[in-house]
């Protein structure tokens, strides 16, 4: 659910623009989106701000419930009663917050969890177990146009050392034939590539491993963002920065809400660059005939259509 990316800036005179450990210079905010890619807050943070900070992901988490509807909110606050829980979360992380404390904090707030394993020696150890017990695995759908082998899926709770970690907390991991270039991950193997994670959800193996794939969504969240902005850092003042980023979150929190309630075409899952092209920078002329007021629209541009069924939807 929260994912960050770095901030390149050009300038070192910006209120906390610092060295990071991509060896660029910029900042490193935080993202947390919808599970369709939507951004619900941003946090702008120093370049060099620890990539597994608890306290800043739970700020942003935080913030992004409290703008959620409140049937969605609802018994997901810190000290909530979880039977205020009207409508179950799942919070899907990357690996710099797959902390037991982190974990903690989301079982507190009623919060279900997805979070990308580290490589460790308990980890390993699964995995390497799992390879000589094949009934463990469990073969993953083919995908439309998939070209590489066959991936597989296994359950390894029983087999993973997960003492301090809450209670139904799973081991799932990934396994698919490691394509040229490919890194590393989890079990050091020339033939195959691993990726792990926790999660305290029910069900088959192969639908948290789909739950946990789409966790790639965040990119369509970031994408959207720099899309309206936030990629570039006007401003020398950290405060204006910051405020200038959470302002970009909520203006594209208000378009997708829009996009929801009014689009049916293809615009309706759009990029706000391409809403911009076709929707908001529609060209039309004001006349007046008959003593009417008329809106003239130009009729061969793609996006007069879409605005004229929003006028009448019937």
């Amino acid at each position: 659910m929260s994912a960050r990316r770095w901030r390149v800036v050009h300038w070192e005179n910006k209120a906390g623009a610092a060295a990071h450990c991509k060896r660029g210079f910029g900042f490193h905010p935080v993202v947390c989106s919808t599970s369709d890619g939507e951004p619900l807050w941003v946090k702008l943070r120093a370049g060099n701000a620890a990539a597994n900070s608890i306290a800043d992901r739970l700020e942003v988490l935080d913030a992004a419930v409290a703008v959620l509807p409140l049937a969605d909110a609802a018994g997901h606050r810190g000290g909530d009663d979880s039977n205020l829980a009207l409508r179950p979360l799942v919070a899907r992380i990357d690996a710099a917050g797959a902390s037991p404390a982190l974990v903690g904090e989301l079982a507190g707030r009623n919060i279900g969890y997805a979070v990308s394993a580290r490589s460790s020696p308990a980890v390993t150890a699964a995995v390497r177990c799992a390879v000589g017990e094949p009934s463990l695995c469990h073969d993953v759908p083919d995908r439309p146009k998939q070209r590489r082998g066959r991936a597989q899926v296994a359950d390894l709770a029983d087999l993973a050392d997960l003492s301090g970690r809450p209670p139904r907390t799973r081991l799932v991991v990934r396994r698919e034939p490691r394509h040229p270039g490919a890194q590393r991950s989890l079990f050091a193997s020339e033939n195959f590539r691993c990726r792990g994670f926790l999660a305290d959800q029910a069900g088959h193996p192969t639908r948290l491993g789909r739950l946990m794939r789409k966790h790639a969504d965040i990119e369509d969240a970031i994408a959207r963002l720099n899309h309206s902005g936030p990629a570039r850092v006007p401003f020398a003042d950290w405060h204006a920065n910051s405020t200038r980023a959470a302002l970009r979150a909520l203006s594209l929190m208000l378009v997708g809400w829009f996009q929801n309630a009014c689009l049916t075409c293809p615009l309706r899952r759009a990029a706000p660059k391409r809403l911009r092209r076709q929707l908001w920078h529609l060209p039309a002329a004001v006349c007046r005939s008959a003593r009417r007021v008329l809106l003239r629209l130009p009729q061969q541009h793609p996006g007069a259509k879409a605005l004229l069924a929003i006028a009448h939807p019937h």
